[in-house]
This record gives C-alpha cells, structure tokens and sequence, in this order.
C-alpha cells in the first residue's frame, strides 16, 4: 500500500425541495409572503406558475428567477435575512422526511462530507445547514451593493440545471471530492445532469420524468416520506 495516497473524499449531495423536505419551499415562501402582504395577488399566482415550470423543468429559470428577485430590489439584506429566518422557523423546520433525516446520519456516521445543493437562497440554505448539521451548502448568491441592499441581481450561473453540477465540480475540485464515488439525492428531472456526474444517484419520490429516467439507468428509486 502507497502510504502517500491520500483518502478518498466522498461527498453526500442533497437537493432541498422535495427532496428532502416534502414541499417546495418557494411555494410556502410565495404564500408566507402573501399574508404578510408583501406581494399581491398576481404576484403570487405569478410565483406558482413560476414554480410549476420549474419542476417540470422547462422555465427560462434565469428570467423567472430575475423577476422574482426584481420584487427585493432596494431591500436590505438584514430585513431579508429576518423574514427568511421567521419562515423558516414557521413553514420549514418541521418539513424535513424521516428518509432524509436517516440518511444524513448515515453519511455523517460513514464520514461522508454533506453537503446540500439548492436552488434556493442563500439565507435559507444557511439556516437549512445549521439545523440538521450539512458541512456545507451550495446554493444561490445574490449580489448586496455598498448599503448592504439586495440589487435584484444574483451570481451565475444559477444552482439550477447543468449550472448546479458545474457548482458541484467546482466545489469537488476545491476540496478534492471525486464525484465519481459521491452521492446524490433529488426528486426532479431537473438535476438529471447532475446525476448523471455522479457515481451514485438516488432518485426520491421522483417526479414521473425522473421516475421514467431511473428505470431506463437502473438508479435506485427511495421512499423519504417514512
């Protein structure tokens, strides 16, 4: 045996929305924020149509995301910070499947590096990792201007698509991952390319384009709900 071999670094990838909590949380944030009036009507059924393109993976995600995030233009990143942290305490902390729960333990007990990858915001994201105890987490950035304000305007390319497994590599190559013996955990059709990039992909409560895809590439199909 090579004693200068170093030891292969193995990553665990979980996606969020439905994945491992049972909703999508965009959906509860859209609704969180309608009672609190801070979008209107049309706004939120905008946001819903938004949302079902996105799982069904056929939106222009970057315009969507642009005008969605268009709304918080001006507004200060600590205010979007407490209102993330209200919703999350409220509509998401309770949200996480017993599937998912066990198999971050798991990862955690076998000395996998857990990491969560997500469309979402990074101020969600960072209260998601705090709670159930990722190592790290891969999503969005959003850019703040010299008064600390949201400028409508985000890092590209998003976590969204083959954007989310070009994140992925580079985050593998920074902290020496070989993808190819990693884990990765989703429900959408959506990261079809990053499972492919990985040497084991699971497929959970997949929707039914996933679920097609997974029988033909013989990709374990799991049941997080129980």
């Amino acid at each position: 045996m090579d004693m200068n071999m170093k030891p292969i670094k193995v990553a665990a990838f979980f996606d969020f929305d439905r994945t491992f909590i049972d909703i999508n949380s965009g959906y509860l944030y859209a609704r969180f924020e309608k009672a609190n009036k801070r979008i209107n009507n049309t706004q939120f059924l905008q946001s819903l149509l938004w949302l079902g393109l996105y799982h069904l993976g056929i939106a222009d995600i970057d315009s969507a995301y642009s005008k969605a995030l268009a709304l918080y233009k001006g507004t200060s990143e600590s205010e979007v910070k407490e209102i993330t942290e209200k919703f999350f305490s409220r509509d998401i902390v309770s949200r996480a499947m017993p599937g998912a729960l066990r198999t971050l333990e798991y990862h955690k007990r076998m000395g996998h590096y857990a990491v969560l990858i997500t469309n979402s915001s990074p101020y969600l994201s960072k209260l998601a990792l705090e709670e159930w105890g990722f190592d790290h987490r891969i999503s969005n950035l959003y850019n703040i201007d010299t008064q600390g304000r949201l400028t409508g305007e985000f890092e590209r390319p998003l976590c969204y698509g083959k954007g989310k497994t070009l994140r992925a590599q580079k985050f593998a190559e920074t902290e020496g991952i070989l993808l190819s013996e990693s884990y990765f955990y989703t429900d959408s059709i959506s990261d079809l390319d990053m499972m492919e990039n990985v040497g084991l992909p699971f497929a959970i409560n997949p929707d039914p384009k996933l679920r097609r895809a997974a029988k033909k590439r013989k990709w374990p199909i799991l049941n997080w709900k129980h």
